[in-house]
């Protein structure tokens, strides 16, 4: 690791999730932000319990009962960690980020990935062997709620390329204030 990428590491988020709806890209950028950064990246989907995974491919929306125990798991996942960690999880709703941050037991820095629903879509349809169906794609806007300006948190528009929508986040991370 050369030293502009140790101090680009060390000035990373230690526990970050990258949110938003199924499709917006959170395994692909995180996948770059690790690469970028030297942050470790984890897909929050294989957290999810086989009875949730089973639902989704059957085209079932999960209910909230459904997602606090992988929600769980993702701020526990987050909260064992030494170095920077990537988290990819939708995080859709306020009260999920909330349960997050709680189980995690320190501060969590989410980062939307915010794109357009034709966007997405397309991105869905073009993608192989995922279990979530584009059919989810309106459950999962209807639940969204964007972060707030009073959560820790920085939007990033998906509808670019991927090298600048690491730059965007990056930027946006430094201007972030703790």
């Amino acid at each position: 690791m050369s030293m502009a990428e140790s101090q680009l590491l060390s000035d990373f988020p230690r526990r970050m999730v990258l949110m938003g709806v199924a499709g917006s890209g959170k395994s692909t950028v995180g996948e770059a932000l690790s690469a970028r950064t030297g942050a470790r990246y984890f897909d929050g989907d294989d957290l999810h319990p086989p009875a949730n995974i089973e639902k989704m491919s059957r085209g079932e929306p999960l209910t909230d009962a459904d997602r606090w125990p992988w929600l769980t798991r993702v701020g526990e996942a987050l909260g064992k960690v030494e170095t920077p960690l990537v988290i990819g999880c939708s995080a859709l709703k306020r009260i999920y980020r909330d349960h997050i941050r709680q189980t995690a037991g320190g501060p969590v820095i989410f980062v939307h990935l915010s794109g357009a629903r034709e966007v997405i879509a397309g991105r869905m349809g073009a993608r192989t062997g995922h279990f979530m169906p584009t059919s989810l794609l309106d459950s999962q806007f209807a639940a969204l709620e964007p972060p707030q300006a009073d959560e820790q948190a920085v939007t990033v528009d998906i509808d670019q390329p991927l090298e600048d929508v690491v730059e965007d986040i990056l930027r946006q991370l430094k201007d972030l204030k703790p």
